[in-house]
């Protein structure tokens, strides 16, 4: 067990984001293969042993399952399995397995409705404006749309914008995978896995109009926020939970403020959190740039410095900071955006820079080369 696999440094090419270290990986789709028909053979002489020739024969057949009675280990001692390996007498009706195809109503979801109002996009090439109610049982909204715009124009996303305003409280996965060129707006609250593998869309969110919660005190979107997102835009009026922009690799966003373990592993993209962390901020994180408003001056105790660096602002900080926050305020209203622009320059002072030390060698690396090659060109 070489405990790398958070670190990007794995030896053997298999956890990691490095192109040097993937070369040493050498294994096959085939392989892969392989080995499973191997597990499946396995399980099927187990099976062939026990008297069964499926596994939906095997549930509920406790009686096959024998308890040992040799190990004295004081944690077993008083252990009692009577429950596990009860055997259930199922009515003559009935089975002791799954008998019932589960329906997961999904001629019914809020996509189909999405899938509708995008067809003008989908079959013309058309721009779209359209507006639902959204409650939070309407899970990754957006996710069977952005599949129906892949199918059409694959990875360029649509020629015109789509552009769809939801109110009300989102469910969990909202605007997961949503392709470029469509832009989703909350007025409300959202749920877990908000922007979870963005894939070049844009998500804002802010609170309801008719709230007088003040949004940079309050929660308005859960945990596990851009979970593995690999492009796109997001801007979030409000606090977020744990986890935010945990393996995000691509998406750029706007927070202001989260909980524990922000920007976990994230591997590429930009984070910029207009508030207060919670603790172990930036743990396992190899890629990508975060700026942290660090107004209490106690976010480097927060920092989990394995990885990382706190850099100063550089002119090119600033000019990203700049577009992004003025897109915040142009989207979202934000009053703590705006009063950064406000005082740009004086904000800029308890601005925090978070950056992994390996990507930045490489940045470092990259624009050297590329210096010399302009200067071998000149000669």
């Amino acid at each position: 067990m070489m405990r790398k696999c958070h670190k990007n440094t794995c030896p053997v090419g298999i956890a990691t984001q490095n192109k040097t270290l993937r070369e040493r990986f050498d294994g096959r789709v085939e392989d892969v293969v392989t080995f499973f028909q191997y597990m499946a053979e396995g399980l099927r002489e187990i099976m062939a042993e026990l008297g069964f020739r499926t596994i939906d024969e095997m549930v509920g057949q406790s009686q096959k399952l024998k308890v040992r009675e040799d190990i004295a280990h004081w944690k077993y001692k008083n252990l009692d399995l009577t429950p596990v390996l009860h055997i259930e007498q199922a009515r003559e009706a009935d089975g002791v397995y799954n008998q019932t195809e589960q329906n997961h109503n999904l001629e019914e979801v809020l996509d189909r409705k999405l899938i509708q109002a995008a067809i003008p996009a989908l079959e013309k090439g058309e721009a779209v404006k359209a507006e639902f109610p959204i409650i939070n049982t309407d899970r990754s909204a957006g996710t069977m749309l952005s599949n129906e715009i892949s199918k059409v124009y694959k990875d360029q996303g649509l020629p015109q914008p789509m552009e769809v305003k939801f109110n009300g409280s989102a469910g969990q996965s909202f605007g997961a995978f949503l392709a470029k060129g469509v832009k989703f707006e909350v007025e409300g609250d959202a749920n877990d896995y908000w922007g979870k593998g963005l894939s070049g869309g844009t998500l804002v969110l802010y609170p309801d109009a008719k709230s007088n919660i003040v949004p940079e005190d309050n929660i308005v979107v859960g945990n596990v926020c851009f979970y593995g997102a690999t492009s796109g835009e997001s801007y979030i009026r409000g606090l977020a939970g744990e986890r935010f922009c945990v393996r995000n690799s691509g998406a750029k966003v706007v927070v202001e403020g989260v909980g524990d373990h922000g920007c976990e592993y994230m591997t590429g993209g930009v984070a910029v959190i207009l508030g207060s962390t919670g603790r172990n901020f930036a743990a396992g994180m190899s890629g990508g740039v975060a700026y942290v408003w660090d107004k209490s001056g106690d976010f480097e105790s927060k920092l989990n410095p394995e990885l990382v660096d706190l850099d100063p602002i550089e002119a090119k900080d600033k000019a990203l900071l700049k577009e992004m926050l003025t897109k915040h305020v142009e989207f979202t209203g934000s009053e703590v955006a705006k009063s950064f622009l406000d005082n740009f320059e004086a904000s800029l002072a308890t601005m925090v820079k978070v950056m992994p030390r390996d990507y930045k060698a490489v940045l470092q690396k990259r624009k050297a080369e590329s210096k010399q090659s302009k200067e071998v060109e000149a000669v």
